[in-house]
């Protein structure tokens, strides 16, 4: 699910814009939501943005766009882990070394539903189901588990929308490595990590989505990529 904060503030502007045709000022969001200031209602925008929630429109005041609202499962906001709109789209073509899971000497792995944008891996617990995943994948020692991918920030990298992806619990990344990252304690992120000059960057792998430039202590990285599933 979204984090409290970030389902708030989307609801708000719902609200608001059904309301009155335009969504709150930042300073009517930072006293609603009770932050002490604006930066703070900046980031959560920028997380609901970047998962397709809202849209901002360029060289336009106050100018939001609600693009949807979270869908809703047995009364809770669908689980989910990275972000971006979500057009339809022909299903991707098979990577150039797919091979059939059935034929790979496979095991069972939890998937751990559609992770919550803000809620850390420690903190999910609820196994949705099982997915058979080549042995191959989990080489190295580790627990691993698997995520639903939900959006297109990493569609250059060969992550779909949809795509499961296989990740080893691990708390260190190297550069260039697709992690888990929980930034501020907030949100999850699927994105590629880097340190550059003292700082963090988390990439996306699509153009329409910037680097994040982050301090060591705003980014927690949660676990490593090592495999991909995908269904046709």
């Amino acid at each position: 699910m979204l984090t409290r904060k970030q389902l708030e503030l989307l609801e708000l502007i719902d609200a608001r814009m059904k309301r009155d045709g335009v969504p709150p000022s930042f300073d009517e969001m930072k006293d609603a939501l009770n932050l002490r200031s604006k930066s703070g209602i900046h980031r959560l925008i920028t997380a609901l943005e970047e998962r397709g929630f809202i849209r901002r429109l360029a060289h336009r005041a106050r100018a939001i766009e609600v693009v949807r609202m979270p869908e809703m499962a047995e009364g809770r906001v669908a689980r989910v882990i990275d972000g971006g709109a979500t057009p339809a789209t022909p299903a991707p073509a098979a990577p150039a070394r797919a091979m059939a899971v059935s034929s790979s000497g496979s095991m069972d792995l939890p998937v751990m539903g559609r992770i919550a944008a803000g809620t850390p891996i420690e903190a999910i617990s609820e196994v949705s189901h099982h997915i058979a995943v080549p042995g191959s994948m989990l080489g190295g020692k580790g627990d691993h588990y698997a995520l639903e991918v939900r959006g297109d920030s990493m569609i250059e990298a060969g992550i779909h929308d949809g795509d499961i992806v296989v990740i080893r619990e691990q708390t260190t990344a190297d550069n260039g490595d697709i992690v888990v990252a929980l930034v501020e304690g907030q949100e999850a992120t699927l994105k590629r990590f880097r340190r550059q000059r003292g700082m963090i960057a988390l990439e996306a792998a699509n153009p329409a989505y910037e680097t994040r430039m982050l301090r060591d202590d705003q980014v927690q990285v949660q676990g490593r990529l090592v495999g991909l599933i995908r269904s046709y």
